[in-house]
């Protein structure tokens, strides 16, 4: 999907939220450190970065069978360790590395790609794998590892809450030998929901909060059948989507214990939802001004703070965003402003002076949030929105066209 054409529309109906992309993808990467059968249950198969993954996964010699929220990898022949790989690559690469040589003890993989979010250097990574007992290197557009037999446990300490740096040390120390010690982790619940899959397959994982996880390695991980988590993300999207527009929405499979602060921050802001008894419905909203910074989970995510700068934008008054995690990740505004929202950026501070009637024109998806803020505003903004790059949008939320269309908007 190239281009998407939206006009202001009031979504009404019943929508179900997929399996979280941010949890199926690294269950996909766990993949890599059993020769057996793994299975997914509600796997959001419809998702760009998934079917990337899972072609990634057939490269490196894996069969993939894939249905309706349903995947099946298994392998059949001698797995490859080199993802030689020259389409677009996602930053899971990085997490595909510490699985090759945790299992093989040498790698080698693209260079990550994925959303241009700030300052996303691998550097961490390559950290977790050297401390581990890997020698790491770059050679011609990719990431080599090489260890001298099983990577050995070891103390990790994060100077930063990284999601995808615990999820890697998570995955090379399931296979370590002796006791990997992770402090300060990043818990939320993509994180928790790979270590529950993890210990199906026979790891030894223990989860200490926020203050640390302990895992003792062992020599071989079995096959595993487990069911995704839902997507937050998709959850808050759609919630956010029935506030701005004056609709009503019911959100089936929605995450209530994954969005709890979200959800308080909303409430306060104008947003009138319901608890069902699988569900969220919202109805009769009238958006007030937000102020929220970003931060490590239970906390508001980087990813959701564009979704938040237009339901400011569809108040009357001004919300004030700071993201602590990817200070600047503010490019998407200068795309609203394209529409009319007016705003302004001091130092690490956005501010948005919501009430402004937006207009629709032709803008941007400079990435995935960024475009599903721009499909937001084109909701409720007058005349056609033109979404360029709008396969960004399909990166993050799978089978968009059909959900809008079960809400009442048309697609043209």
């Amino acid at each position: 999907m190239d281009i998407l054409k939206v006009k202001k529309t009031r979504l009404v109906g019943k929508v179900k939220v997929s399996g979280a992309k941010n949890a199926a993808l690294k269950l996909l990467t766990a993949s890599v450190l059993t020769s057996g059968k793994v299975e997914i249950i509600d796997s959001p198969n419809g998702l760009l970065d998934m079917q990337i993954h899972i072609a990634m996964l057939e490269k490196m010699g894996k069969t993939c069978r894939a249905e309706k929220g349903y995947l099946c990898i298994e392998e059949n022949k001698e797995l490859s360790n080199e993802l030689l790989w020259e389409e677009r690559s996602i930053r899971n690469s990085l997490l595909i590395l510490g699985s090759l040589t945790t299992r093989f003890y040498q790698g080698k993989v693209p260079l990550p790609g994925g959303c241009p979010l700030g300052d996303r250097k691998y550097d961490l990574h390559v950290k977790i794998l050297e401390l581990f007992g890997a020698k790491v290197w770059e050679e011609e557009g990719y990431l080599c590892t090489k260890s001298d037999g099983r990577l050995k446990g070891c103390n990790i300490y994060l100077p930063i809450r990284s999601t995808g740096a615990t999820e890697n040390a998570i995955l090379c120390a399931s296979l370590a030998v002796g006791k990997t010690t992770i402090w300060n982790p990043h818990i939320r619940p993509e994180v928790l929901d790979l270590i529950e899959m993890l210990e199906k397959m026979g790891a030894k994982i223990k989860v200490h909060g926020q203050k640390c996880i302990e895992i003792s390695g062992v020599e071989k991980l079995e096959g595993v059948k487990h069911k995704v988590v839902p997507d937050n993300m998709e959850a808050i999207t759609w919630a956010i989507a029935s506030a701005i527009t004056d609709g009503d929405i019911e959100i089936e499979n929605f995450p209530f214990e994954h969005l709890e602060v979200p959800l308080v921050f909303l409430r306060e802001s104008g947003m009138k939802y319901y608890r069902g008894e699988n569900s969220l419905i919202v109805r009769g909203s009238v958006p007030y001004p937000v102020e929220i910074s970003t931060g490590p989970y239970p906390g508001i995510n980087s990813d959701m703070q564009p979704l938040f700068a237009i339901y400011g934008a569809s108040s009357q008054g001004e919300s004030k965003i700071v993201d602590l995690r990817f200070p600047g990740r503010y490019g998407y505004a200068a795309e609203l402003a394209k529409m009319g929202v007016n705003f302004t950026i001091e130092g690490d501070l956005l501010k948005i002076r919501g009430g402004t009637p937006l207009k629709g024109c032709n803008v941007k998806a400079l990435d995935l949030r960024a475009g599903m803020a721009l499909l937001l505003a084109g909701l409720i903004a007058d005349g056609d929105t033109v979404i360029e790059d709008a396969w960004q949008i399909e990166r993050g939320y799978e089978n968009l066209t059909e959900k809008l269309k079960a809400l009442s908007f048309e697609i043209s």
